[in-house]
């Protein structure tokens, strides 16, 4: 004969059951994205009625056969006074201390999750980060096999004694972004530390060509290779429990990992942001990422992370809404963690201000290659984002250019600055057809423009890249 207490789990099941519930983003501190429709889900006993309340809206529905439940609010107005919202089912969930405003995801490998505690100026920005209507949510670092649809983290309140511990860039561009637009922001960053583009996006995308794929599928079952590193464990563990939380756009700091196949990254890194766009059901979401800094990859060819900074720039060129912060003047080629994180955040900051946000007289680009003209021996280099003129950081002459004839060698070269372009020219390349600047992975050249924001390393050629046949 069972025990007694057998009888009473079907009935402790099922009371379980009726709790309504929502994922751990809907927490106390959390920020709602305003001016725009906002999801709100969880679970629920199958057929079991739920009401959300908030602002001055109610929204109602019942949860399926499988106990999922969404609701969806109109857009909400910003709002720096702390709100409840109030999910009602058979029980009843008061979420406290909820403000309205920005929400941007931040994501990427290790210098996204870099702390504020390891960076330039780090004492002074934790002591004076009093900053009640900013608030961060960090994902707890998880691998998954499928898509999950919750995840462990917590709101926190950026104050001397929590921001130590959040994302460097996350945090300065949250402040900046609350400076400048006087609204709440709220930050849910999801990284970790020398990870692949591949792991960050769905399984289900390799999975679609999976000849074309066939090496990155691989790396399901290949031996020592790190779960956080497999195809889509990362998208299944830390991104898929974030959808559909509305966000006004996203940043994205990573390529490191993969510099050993940067003509591949051409491929991968604009199927990640196509990926999550139509999960979020955003098609235009912003997506500002940073191009991966100067640092001499120990063992490495130095032309993969070139190659790799020109996928990036590829990106930013080809993919609609999306916008690339140059960082080749504030990397240390012997670190590749560089300490600066705040001029990172304002170089992303301005993308936002400029293209999101819609401010005035917003420069938000250094210059970027357009076109070569040869004018016997030297060649004519343009620029976009160059209108007030061409300068280097330093005073002194531009600094790593090369030139090349039809042989493809490429030499070390002069320049000089003329007005918004510049020219080029090497003793011993008579008929220059080519140039490239700061073709090197730790490369710290000093173009900019009048603003002070730098070139991106760049080439003119098409020739054969190094990593073409890298996967």
């Amino acid at each position: 004969m069972r025990p007694l207490g057998w009888l009473l789990l079907p009935l402790l099941s099922t009371s379980a059951m009726a709790e309504v519930r929502v994922p751990a983003l809907f927490s106390p501190g959390m920020v709602l994205q305003h001016g725009e429709p906002v999801p709100v889900w969880g679970w629920a006993t199958p057929g079991e009625p739920v009401t959300v309340r908030f602002q001055s809206q109610t929204a109602t529905t019942k949860a399926d056969a499988r106990g999922a439940w969404k609701v969806t609010l109109g857009p909400l107005r910003a709002d720096r006074t702390p709100g409840d919202l109030i999910v009602q089912g058979t029980n009843r969930l008061a979420i406290g201390n909820v403000l309205v405003g920005e929400v941007w995801l931040c994501s990427g490998q290790s210098n996204m999750e870099w702390p504020l505690s390891r960076t330039e100026g780090a004492e002074d920005e934790v002591a004076k980060a009093d900053y009640p209507a900013i608030r961060m949510f960090t994902v707890t670092n998880a691998t998954a096999d499928t898509p999950q649809t919750d995840c462990s983290g917590k709101w926190q309140t950026a104050a001397p004694n929590t921001v130590a511990a959040w994302s460097a860039v996350g945090y300065h561009y949250a402040r900046l972004l609350h400076l400048r637009l006087g609204l709440p922001v709220g930050m849910i960053d999801a990284t970790w530390g020398g990870t692949v583009v591949e792991a960050w996006t769905d399984l289900a995308e390799f999975q679609k060509d999976p000849k074309e794929f066939a090496s990155t599928l691989a790396l399901l079952e290949a031996p020592n290779v790190h779960p956080a590193n497999r195809p889509g464990k990362l998208y299944n563990g830390m991104i898929a429990p974030l959808i559909p939380y509305r966000l006004a756009g996203a940043i994205w700091y990573q390529g490191e990992s993969n510099a050993w196949a940067a003509w591949r990254y051409r491929t991968l890194f604009p199927m990640l942001i196509a990926n999550w766009r139509r999960a979020w059901g955003q098609d235009r979401l912003p997506f500002y990422f940073v191009q991966i800094a100067p640092y001499r990859y120990a063992g490495a060819d130095p032309r993969a992370a070139a190659e790799l900074r020109e996928a990036q720039l590829t990106a930013m060129r080809t993919v609609p809404d999306t916008g690339m912060a140059v960082t080749m003047d504030i990397g240390d080629p012997a670190n590749i963690h560089p300490p600066n994180k705040r001029d990172v955040a304002d170089r992303l900051a301005r993308w936002a201000f400029a293209k999101t946000y819609r401010l005035p007289e917003i420069v938000f680009s250094g210059p970027e290659f357009r076109s070569l003209k040869v004018e016997g021996n030297t060649l004519r280099l343009r620029f976009d984002h160059a209108a007030r003129g061409l300068r280097t950081r330093d005073g002194a002459s531009p600094s790593h250019f090369t030139i090349a004839g039809k042989d493809q060698k490429f030499v070390p070269a002069q320049a000089r600055i003329e007005g918004d372009t510049l020219v080029v020219w090497a003793e011993g390349v008579p008929n220059p057809v080519a140039v490239r600047y700061a073709w090197a992975d730790d490369a710290t050249p000093n173009l900019a423009n009048a603003a002070g924001l730098p070139a991106s390393s760049f080439r003119s050629d098409r020739w054969t890249p190094f990593t073409l046949d890298h996967r």
